[in-house]
């Protein structure tokens, strides 16, 4: 008669979700909605967010037995979102700050004139 229970197996290895590969997701999703915070938010959290799916990543990449497909799977992801936050955080600080170049140098140049224009 054989054996109708299997013995656990000690020796094998849990698998773990890579760590902070949820805070890379969240954080890539929040750059992305931070960009319309005049970009400095979606610059921080984008930075922030790439730094640690650089850190996993290297963890991942070292014993990839050890962790689940689906943490490595969010990282990716994290690491999309935040790569598109940063650059849509950069185009909006630059065009911020072209404007504010651009009309504010015309407005210290001659602010009667300035006001004058936009008045009417």
């Amino acid at each position: 008669m054989e054996n109708q229970f299997q013995q656990p197996n000690y020796g094998a290895q849990v698998q773990q979700p890579l760590p902070n590969s949820t805070a890379v997701l969240v954080l890539g999703i929040v750059s992305i909605i931070g960009c319309f915070c005049y970009g400095i938010v979606g610059l921080v959290c984008g930075i922030i967010a790439l730094v640690l799916a650089s850190k996993a990543n290297k963890l991942y990449q070292h014993n990839p037995e050890a962790y689940t497909e689906s943490s490595h799977k969010n990282l990716k992801a994290g690491k999309i979102c935040a790569i598109i936050g940063l650059v849509l955080s950069a185009l909006y600080l630059l065009t911020v700050i072209f404007a504010l170049a651009f009309f504010g140098m015309e407005m210290l140049s001659n602010p009667q004139e300035f006001l004058d224009k936009y008045k009417q």
